[in-house]
């Protein structure tokens, strides 16, 4: 099992593509390197093109006779500097990256200063305005628990014509607001699975309410509505981070 960080700003996202870089495609192909034969990599999600991780994890499986600290050192003297991997470990073999995992943490930065810093330019949206933060943190509210989400899912996240599964319902462990200096604002969001574009959606939404053009009761009727028609627009990729994915009973690790 690995434990991956990339910045997405030049690739088109985790999955791999035919005529695209992705950072499923960079790992696999220096796993063949170090391999001879070709692998797999299972990641815990999709992240969309210019997402960001800090904690990615994902899985393979190979009969190579290289330890797992070899696999780590590997792989990182082979990739471009885009793509660290923090940790790797062997695992049991009912472990899966995805299907073992019991949440995953996004995160989402806004810098509201009036001239963004360029090194926070490829990981944060620049906004600069003076937005309600207790009305943010009014509709934030709003979003934890069990809930269809489907105003704030894209079109791609699943089989909407199948009758089985839990559709759109996902459940929000958490959702705040934090402060990591006076201008750079981070949306956290705890979840036990997310839909394709959710993060993004939910934050464009919170930000039309922290403009003055939604209050907390338009916002919980947007939620209600399971209509994505009647929710904002999306926000940009770069600001979001797969920050963590959390796991238990076998002994894999996370992001600390």
């Amino acid at each position: 099992m690995l434990l991956i960080a990339y910045d997405g700003t030049e690739y088109s996202g985790w999955q791999r593509q035919r005529q695209a870089p992705s950072i499923q495609a960079e790992i696999e192909d220096r796993l063949l390197r170090m391999t001879t034969r070709e692998v797999t990599l299972h990641g815990a999600g999709r992240t969309d093109a210019g997402v960001h991780a800090e904690g990615m994890v994902a899985h393979f499986a190979t009969s190579a006779a290289i330890t797992a600290t070899g696999f780590q050192k590997g792989l990182n003297a082979l990739l471009p500097a885009s793509i660290r991997i923090h940790h790797a470990r062997e695992v049991a073999g009912d472990f899966h990256a995805r299907f073992s995992a019991k949440s995953k943490e996004y995160h989402y930065a806004l810098y509201t200063g009036r001239i963004q810093p360029p090194q926070l330019c490829r990981y944060s949206l620049h906004l600069d305005a003076i937005l309600d933060r207790p009305l943010i943190e009014c509709c934030l509210e709003l979003l934890v628990g069990r809930h269809d989400f489907s105003s704030f899912e894209n079109s791609g996240t699943r089989d909407k014509s199948a009758v089985t599964g839990r559709g759109a319902t996902r459940t929000l462990h958490s959702a705040t607001l934090l402060d990591h200096d006076p201008e750079l604002l981070v949306f956290r969001f705890i979840g036990d699975g997310f839909l394709r574009n959710m993060v993004r959606n939910m934050v464009g939404t919170l930000l039309e309410a922290g403009r003055g053009r939604l209050t907390c009761e338009n916002f919980a009727e947007i939620l209600a509505a399971k209509d994505r028609r009647r929710a904002g627009p999306t926000a940009p990729p770069h600001g979001l981070t797969l920050y963590r994915v959390n796991y238990s009973n076998h002994g894999a690790f996370c992001k600390t």
